[in-house]
């Protein structure tokens, strides 16, 4: 006799989001071991990925919205590495108040470590796996959040 308490974890979505959950702990505990020499934990370090992604043409808005992260939460970190004098602020041309973000030459510093640290483990977390297999599941992944994205959407416009 099947439980209904199980039910919900039966739905192969579930499956993968609880999947997902774990991989996003694992990846935060071993990203705040991995960079704490450097003076970061794992928000701090994703937010400087962000910021030198953007190469210093992205204010905080955009910042969060390419993590899929509050604004606010990533307002309150780039402070925080902007007080560690990892990043800085230069004037937006499109809009007054919403400055640009761009890493300060020891904000690069810090962020280029931080990659050399984490390219081994990168390489041996995927040793062996099919890269095409690495870019359908990516696929997946991406299709699932526009879905999800595109229900919240819907939601917020009733």
């Amino acid at each position: 006799m099947k439980n209904s308490a199980d039910e919900p974890f039966d739905h192969p979505a579930n499956a993968l989001v609880l999947e997902i959950f774990r991989l996003n702990g694992a990846l935060i505990r071993f990203g705040d071991a991995l960079v704490k020499p450097l003076g970061l934990s794992s928000a701090r370090w994703q937010v400087l990925g962000s910021v030198a992604h953007g190469r210093g043409t992205f204010p905080v808005a955009r910042l969060a919205d390419n993590m899929g992260l509050a604004r606010q939460s990533v307002q309150r970190i780039v402070d925080e590495l902007a007080e560690a004098g990892l990043v800085g602020f230069a004037p937006n041309p499109a809009h007054k108040r919403a400055k640009l973000v761009a890493l300060t030459p020891r904000g690069e510093r810090v962020f280029k470590q931080a990659s050399e640290l984490w390219a081994p483990v990168a390489a041996a977390m995927i040793a062996g796996v099919d890269p095409r297999q690495l870019r359908k599941t990516r696929d997946a992944l991406s299709t699932m959040r526009d879905r999800l994205d595109a229900q919240l959407s819907d939601r917020s416009s009733e």
